[in-house]
């Protein structure tokens, strides 16, 4: 991550200095450079009949999908509506997400994007009240 960082200042410094570019968001050039060593994607507004072995099936023609998850509520067990495409290089991915963002899976257009790293437990439903001695 050191070195994302190092390359993102390195390019604010480059812009800043360089009266002729026209001033670029910011947040979206970070991000490309970032996702560009990804080779996960977010796949979202998928149709709630969509299983794991049918996303890994839309999308294995690609490339070598390493794995394919479908997030369900813990209660019902049911489709959250979006998951994970994990392929074996970055290649497959970028040509899976400009191929298949925006494309009608099973009736629903679908969002295809490079997923985030997570960045640990939101709020305190994720603490762990044994290491944390509790609220």
């Amino acid at each position: 991550m050191a070195f994302f960082n190092r390359v993102g200042s390195l390019l604010r410094q480059s812009l800043n200095n360089n009266a002729l570019l026209a001033p670029l968001p910011m947040s979206s050039m970070f991000n490309s450079i970032r996702c560009m060593s990804s080779s996960r994607l977010f796949v979202g507004g998928l149709p709630w009949g969509t299983d794991d072995s049918s996303l890994k099936e839309a999308f294995s023609g690609f490339g070598e999908v390493i794995d394919a998850k479908v997030i369900t509520d813990r209660e019902s067990g049911k489709s959250k509506g979006f998951g994970f495409i994990s392929f074996s290089s970055r290649e497959s991915a970028s040509s899976a997400l400009s191929a298949m963002d925006g494309q009608a899976l099973q009736g629903r257009n679908i969002r295809v994007s490079y997923a985030e790293e997570r960045s640990g437990p939101r709020g305190n439903f994720g603490r762990n009240f044994e290491n944390s001695g509790g609220f």
